[in-house]
Order: structure tokens, then C-alpha cells, then sequence
């Protein structure tokens, strides 16, 4: 099964950084998440990106059991 990174608030509303998570396309793995980690993490993945093996992706992408999809809130920056 593909494996899901979480990194920021989608690791804090699913309450963990990395996870095996079954699907044949990107959006079948975030619909399987959305359903393991509830509605609040399904509030801050309507504001990421996601990427497939560091790439960035869209959701009809295939997957394999090898294939790592991240999940990358919206980062703001600091002062210079």
C-alpha cells in the first residue's frame, strides 16, 4: 500500500506524521484519510498540496505499493 506523509497541520489533525493507507489513486488514498482521521482533517486538506513521490501531483495519479504521497500544508514565511 502507498504510504502517506503528513507534515504540519494535517500531522496534527490526523495525529500522526506517516501511515499505510490502501488506494489505486492519489484521491482514493486522501479520500481514505478523510475517512480515518474525521472532519478536521479533512478541513486542512481542502488548504494543501499534495505531492507524489516529491512531485507535485493531481488526484487520478496511480499509485503503486512503493509510491509515497505528502500531504504539504500552506507555509508562511518569517522576517528577513
Amino acid at each position: 500500500m502507498p504510504r502517506l506523509r503528513l507534515f504540519a497541520g494535517a500531522r496534527e489533525a490526523a495525529g500522526t506524521g506517516a501511515d499505510v493507507v490502501p488506494g489505486a489513486t492519489v484521491a482514493q488514498v486522501l479520500d481514505a484519510a478523510r475517512a480515518r482521521y474525521g472532519p478536521s482533517f479533512a478541513a486542512v486538506l481542502e488548504h494543501c498540496q499534495v505531492w507524489l513521490n516529491g512531485e507535485p501531483c493531481d488526484g487520478q495519479a496511480p499509485l503503486t505499493d512503493t509510491d509515497e504521497v505528502a500531504v504539504l500544508p500552506p507555509v508562511s514565511g518569517g522576517a528577513i
